[in-house]
Parts: C-alpha cells; structure tokens; sequence
C-alpha cells in the first residue's frame, strides 16, 4: 500500500459502517466526520462536519436493503461534497443494487441499472468502484470510469487454506456463470462443472442436470450474487445426488432476502461462505453454516491505489 499523503477522505454512508472502519484502518485514515440522518418524514439530510476543499473523497456505500434509501444517501452525500468543493469524489459500491436489472427482459421494462449510473454521475460522482458487477458490460453504463473489483483473491486465500486443492471441483450453479467459475478453477487448478437448471418462475428454481464429473469429488459453487438461495440449495441437492461428497458455496454479495438464511441453514450446503460487502444481519451472523469473509483489505488497497494513480487492475494480475 502506498503512503498516505493525507489528502484522501473516506465517507460512510449507514449502509455498512463496519466495513468503512475496516478499509479506514487498512488505510489508516479516520473516517471523515459527517452526519447522515432523517427527518421526521425520513426525509435525509447530510452535513460534511470536516473541511473537504480540494481532496480526494471516497463515499463507501452499499447500495443493498433499504435499497432507495441507501441509494439516496450516496446521491446526497455525493452532492453535499460536490458543493464542498472537493478535488474528486469517487463512489466506492461494494454492492450495487439494481445490477440485475441490466436488460430488458420484456416490453415495457426499464434498464434500472442504466438510470442508478445517470443518478450517481449527475449527483457528481468522478468515478465509480463497485465490486463483482452482476453483468461487467454495466461498467458501460457509467459516464465516468469505473473499476469493477473481484473478489476472487479473497475467495481463492480462504479456499487454499480450508480445502485439499487435488479433490476440489468448481461448479457454477447456472451457464451463465460459467466465466466466473472457470476464472476461479483456473487460479486453484481445479476441475468445472455446470449446473443446467430451468426457470419456471421468478425466484423459483429446478435443477434439471449436473454437466461433468463431481462424483467423490467436494464441490464449490461460485456465483456473484445469492438472493432467496433457491438456486444454491437446489444445486447442492443435484450435485449431491450425482456422488459429491460435500458441497461448499462461495458467493460475493449475500443479498440472502425472505426466508434465505433459513432456507440455506436447514440446507445440504456445508457451508456458505458470503463477503461483507453487505453487511451481515444478525441471523446470518448466528447461521450455523453460513461464515463471513472481509474483503476490506481489498477495497482498501484499490482506493489507495486510485488515490495515487497507480493500476488497479494489476491487484488481479
């Protein structure tokens, strides 16, 4: 990490203050002080309580539950430093909400993801750090640059310390993930399998087939995003049907709405491992399968580098 010149400031919103302390301490900087609050008709008001004049600021800020409301926290944080005369704001999103909403999936639809990248750049985002985007051609959608982080080093660090590498199969729970799991199979050398299953309805599942060799083999699903674990949980039950002998799931962004958390706990799944890229609610933290891994170090790290003007993408080299 390089030295801190004492020209950045890091601004949390209320989505997940832990993991600002966290990537605060990483880059040993205080987070700035500001108030974030409501009114009376929850209406949200934001004040800058430290002079922000021409540095480096960096609102760390989920956009996850209560989604509109931590979203218009970014937009008014984002404008109240614009209005600070700050040298250049970037958004720091460790989860993007409205990233599945990347398409129209039918008539009359909007492209939700299109319009939350027109509101951060026009509230007066420079440039935009979000990590594990559900689709990267969203990086298109913003004005202004946007690095798009993995958390695949964290996720490959914890499974080289936990598992016997020659008996690892990487599944991805659907085709579409097909990319983010082979890159990660790559960097453990390990096999691929497929899972093929059919949508019937939204937020509903069926597992149809399993696609390669999993039988006496431990199993690790790979996706970006688990939401009402349906999918997971499906997965784990064919891939166990077909002789694995356990199944583990890594995923970056535990959304885990409804009734997830308990569906996951009363699962086949050993284990599944999120990052704090939302925060963990307290039923997750209780889970009896379900372990959190931070990857403050990781966003820490490419702030610094931003601030410094050195490559971000050589963290992924």
């Amino acid at each position: 990490m390089s030295t801190n010149n004492g020209s950045i400031k890091i601004v949390a919103g209320n989505a997940n203050r832990p993991l600002a302390e966290a990537v605060g301490a990483y880059l040993s900087t205080s987070l700035t002080q500001a108030v974030v609050r409501r009114f009376a008709d929850m209406e949200i008001f934001v004040e800058i309580q430290e002079n922000v004049r021409g540095k480096d600021v960096f609102i760390l800020q989920s956009t996850s539950f209560p989604t509109n409301d931590n979203l218009m926290e970014l937009l008014i944080i984002t404008d109240a430093l614009r209005r600070s005369s700050a040298r250049r704001i970037t958004a720091v999103l460790p989860y993007f909400g409205y990233a599945r909403q990347d398409r129209r999936s039918s008539g009359r639809t909007p492209i939700s993801a299109k319009l939350v990248a027109n509101l951060i750049t026009h509230a007066g985002a420079d440039r935009v750090l979000t990590v594990d985007l559900h689709a990267g051609q969203i990086q298109g959608f913003f004005d202004i640059p946007t690095d798009n982080l993995f958390a695949a080093p964290v996720m490959v660090q914890d499974i080289k310390s936990r598992f016997d590498l020659s008996n690892i199969t990487v599944v991805s729970p659907d085709v579409g993930g097909v990319v983010r799991a082979r890159a990660l199979a790559k960097r453990i050398d390990a096999r691929l399998a497929i899972v093929d299953k059919r949508r019937e309805r939204p937020g509903e599942s069926e597992v149809m087939n399993v696609i390669g060799d999993v039988e006496g083999t431990r199993c690790i699903l790979v996706d970006d995003i688990v939401d009402s674990g349906g999918t997971l949980v499906n997965a784990a039950d064919a891939l166990l049907a077909r002789g694995a002998l356990e199944v583990y799931a890594y995923i970056t962004h535990g959304v885990l709405s409804g009734g997830a958390v308990a569906r996951v706990t009363a699962s086949n799944l050993k284990e599944l491992v999120i990052t704090d890229s939302i925060q963990p609610t307290e039923a997750v933290r209780v889970a009896r399968n379900i372990r959190v891994v931070s990857i403050a170090t990781l966003i820490g790290e490419a702030i610094s580098r931003t601030a410094h003007e050195e490559s971000v993408s050589g963290l992924f080299d």
